[in-house]
């Protein structure tokens, strides 16, 4: 059988609680993030975005850790480090997925990212993963709505929690509890956005004062009628202009009403970029380094560790995490410094006998050097290496290994 021919899909595996076999198409990309309404016009969709942007630009890989002491080796090219690399599925990136993963979760609190397409032949192998939503929690399933890019339609299938990544936002007591933060200040922004909606209508809004007192119907009735032809006037006015008698006044009436609604919006914002770990100078873009310290420390630190270990835990076998498997994220410590500070600060690590060459190497994502010296925990500027040593001790053309048959 070839390869093609191998390649099934999740709804083969498992029959959908909904199947129907018509193909649509949509206007927008229905398999990824897009088409949500909670919030549109507010402040909360740039939040979002930013810290979904910030964690998938920290690169997530499949890597071979040394199984002793844990140290990272090289990378693991295969097809699961394809999918968080390279490509997710036929619609998205592997950063895309990281983004769609993010997403969801900041907006329900909770989603699935469930491995889509698998080689018959090994059962385990997957080809390629898509997020969804969790409609429904049971002991050991969960119900899913997931897209199914053979037919363009969401449908609904039950899956065991084994075979499903599911990510909770680590932020819900902040984002998305009924009384959270968060929560209230969309009931604020909504409250806002309906008051500027009423005070950008078509109404005047304006009050006519008549020269004589409405107390009966008959002047109940003066006054209607006179209120229908002001009407009339501005309605058949090109203009809009009408005139009144002299003896009757107008009062105008649409203006800002006044309330404390902003000041509880702006306390409210202040209170959530807080509790979030983040500031305003982070979103604008004139956060100095220690301020983007705290912002990746407290914010994307736990959201970038709440996604590689539910990865580790369900996209790993247990002998593949014995073997030194493991799927990581490497954030740069050097990436919110200059060149001049981040050479200064490697140049410290090393000279003091913090870390050694290779393990540096490793904090920056790159493979360990084949030199010997390399992993020699020494002062590279005081302290010659071992081979050095020997050279000097016995000349450069004494041969090491005749002296150890030797002795």
């Amino acid at each position: 059988m070839s390869f093609l021919g191998r390649v099934k899909s999740v709804f083969s595996k498992k029959q959908p609680v909904q199947y129907n076999y018509t193909y649509y198409s949509n206007a927008f990309r229905p398999g990824s993030t897009g088409g949500y309404f909670v919030g549109e016009r507010s402040i909360i969709n740039a939040l979002y975005a930013r810290l979904a942007i910030d964690v998938a630009s920290v690169p997530i890989k499949h890597v071979k850790n040394d199984k002793y002491t844990g140290r990272f080796e090289r990378v693991i090219n295969d097809e699961l480090n394809d999918i968080l690399t390279l490509e997710a599925n036929k619609d998205q990136t592997g950063e895309e997925l990281v983004l769609d993963i993010c997403d969801k979760t900041f907006r329900y609190g909770y989603c699935a990212c469930v491995p889509y397409e698998f080689d018959e032949a090994t059962g385990t192998k997957i080809l390629s993963m898509r997020t969804a939503l969790i409609k429904d929690w049971k002991p050991n399933t969960v119900i899913l709505d997931l897209y199914d890019d053979r037919y363009g339609i969401h449908r609904d299938i039950e899956l065991d929690k084994s075979e499903v990544c599911i990510f909770v936002n680590p932020l819900y007591s902040v984002m998305n509890e009924p009384n959270s933060i968060l929560q209230r200040l969309l009931s604020r922004l909504s409250e806002l956005d309906t008051i500027s909606d009423r005070a950008q209508s078509g109404k005047l809004d304006i009050i006519i004062q008549l020269p004589y007192t409405i107390k009966t119907e008959i002047q109940r009735q003066q006054a209607a009628k006179r209120q229908a032809e002001i009407e009339n006037q501005l309605a058949n006015s090109s203009y809009g202009i009408a005139y009144i008698d002299s003896t009757e006044h107008i009062t105008q009436l649409n203006r800002p009403a006044e309330n404390n609604l902003m000041a509880q919006v702006n306390y409210l914002t202040d209170m959530l970029y807080n509790q979030l770990g983040v500031t305003k100078a982070v979103f604008d873009g004139t956060a100095d380094e220690n301020q983007m310290i705290n912002y990746y420390n407290r914010t994307i630190e736990p959201l970038l560790r709440m996604i590689v270990n539910e990865f580790n835990r369900k996209l790993l076998t247990k002998t593949a995490r014995t073997q030194g498997q493991a799927i990581r994220y490497f954030a740069n410590p050097f990436r919110l410094s200059s060149i001049n500070n981040m050479a200064e600060m490697a140049d410290k690590f090393v000279r003091n006998e913090i870390l050694t060459k290779n393990e540096m190497r490793g904090q920056l994502g790159y493979q360990p050097s084949d030199d010997p010296a390399a992993d020699e925990l020494r002062n590279p500027n005081l302290n010659a290496s071992n081979n050095e040593t020997q050279i000097n001790e016995f000349g450069e053309d004494f041969d090491l290994e005749e002296f150890d048959e030797f002795e």
